[in-house]
């Protein structure tokens, strides 16, 4: 069941009190693809800072193993099924599976509510056109990408269409994608360091998604440094230090602009690596768009200098829908919608949460001919977890406790099977009554 909540932490927080939130989330970044989290050919310094001055989630999930549904819980907590993004939303309505429902209340709104600015620089991918994009959503202001990924991070392409936008307009930069959402990132940090109004900013990069396009001299470093290193794996390793190092200009300016302190800074990853894209999972098992926990499970730290202490972990399993209520109840900002996501703000400071036991549910909606566009689930509760990774296999049940890495399905007759299975059939029957496409729909090839 969803819950319905009434945040009153804050009550009395001034404006200049209320901290800015940053959330920086990237795209198919592995769980073992930070130095922080165990890479040994990489180097992750900035990631690595922010993991070690806060809270580091180590049981932390994305909503999908893929893009679009995770960031509609990111912005509704809920999940993706509950606002009509069960799968990716593209150019295409033959390979399209999502449409956010025009009843899904977005976090931005309700952090407007409570005097905040609102921004979105990078990444969008819940809606290609009006009614659906950010500024239509609550955001203030929108200096991105709409579509689902990039063509060429030179360019800025998909399908030779440029879904590149100020605001509502159409726009045309020139750079890599990563320098420019840094640059524009930087600037908006900068001018709203001087406003009483507090900022909630969500940095959306695409990196480290394919097309695999790190900028030619951070290449060259890795080569360098790793002379052995496989070309693909070279590849998304510089992808990624580069995109690191951007970070961490974000970050000085922070720092730079005098607001540092106050703010409150999330980092984390939409899904798991894609492995046939050169991405590390170690030492999970599966990757991007697989229900394994390779699939779904991401780092994940958060940092509020002052309030979190730093070099702390959290074993809470926790999932992206679990930030709308979070950051809601750290800023002081009411809403009294229903959702599925629970706050977490005691686990980042250091707190007890009380009991977190709950079913969690994942889904992607996927076309082509493994999936037919049909969707196929995982469930988990506390240590058991039942998955597939199409809609015609059968689903598989697995102790997390004996059998980390999901190599030893155990049988389906068993109590713990059949209560995960009757749960997951609950979620599907409730989730039935959300549409994923404009309706009525005429189908167009």
């Amino acid at each position: 069941m969803g819950s319905m909540a009434l945040i009153i932490s804050g009550e009395g927080q001034s404006m200049q009190q209320k901290p800015n939130v940053l959330f920086i989330l990237t795209d198919d970044l592995g769980y073992g693809d930070l130095s922080s989290y165990g890479a040994s050919d990489l180097k992750t310094p900035n990631i690595d800072n922010l993991v070690n001055s806060g809270v580091r989630f180590d049981s932390f999930y994305a909503n999908c193993p893929v893009c679009s549904p995770t960031r509609a819980s990111v912005l509704t907590g809920m999940y993706p099924d509950m606002v009509g993004v069960p799968g990716v939303i593209r150019t295409h309505q033959r390979d399209s599976f999502g449409y956010l429902s025009s009843n899904a209340v977005l976090l931005p709104e309700v952090l407007k509510t409570a005097g905040y600015e609102t921004a979105l620089i990078g990444k969008w991918h819940l809606g290609l056109e009006s009614p659906n994009t950010p500024i239509e959503h609550g955001f203030d202001y929108f200096h991105g990408f709409l579509g689902d990924m990039m063509d060429d991070y030179w360019t800025h392409r998909r399908h030779n269409i440029n879904y590149m936008r100020l605001d509502d307009k159409e726009i045309d930069p020139k750079g890599h994608a990563t320098d420019l959402f840094t640059e524009w990132s930087i600037d908006y940090i900068k001018e709203h360091a001087k406003s009483d109004k507090p900022f909630f900013l969500y940095l959306g990069y695409n990196a480290p998604h394919g097309p695999i396009q790190p900028p030619e001299e951070w290449l060259n470093r890795v080569k360098s440094r790793n002379p052995g290193i496989d070309n693909k794996r070279a590849g998304i390793v510089a992808l990624i230090e580069h995109l690191d190092d951007r970070i961490g200009m974000v970050i000085d300016t922070l720092k730079s602009s005098g607001i540092y302190e106050n703010t409150l800074i999330i980092f984390t990853s939409d899904n798991g690596g894609d492995i046939p894209a050169g991405a590390s999972n170690a030492p999970l098992f599966g990757g991007k768009g697989q229900m394994y926990e390779g699939g779904i499970r991401v780092p994940m730290c958060a940092v509020w200098e002052g309030k979190i202490n730093s070099g702390t972990k959290s074993d809470r399993v926790a999932m992206t829908m679990d930030f709308f209520p979070t950051i809601c109840e750290a800023v002081g900002a009411h809403f009294n919608n229903e959702i599925d996501g629970k706050s977490m703000l005691g686990s980042l400071l250091g707190k007890d949460d009380g009991d977190d036991e709950r079913f969690l549910f994942w889904v992607r909606r996927e076309g082509g001919l493994r999936y037919c566009g049909q969707s196929f689930y995982a469930v988990r509760y506390k240590n058991w977890k039942l998955l597939q990774n199409t809609p015609f296999e059968p689903l598989k049940l697995y102790n997390l406790d004996n059998d980390p890495y999901e190599q030893n399905p155990l049988p389906d007759n068993s109590e713990e099977y059949r209560k995960l299975f009757f749960e997951l059939q609950k979620h599907i029957i409730r989730t039935g009554a959300v549409p994923w496409q404009k309706y009525p729909v005429k189908f167009q090839d």
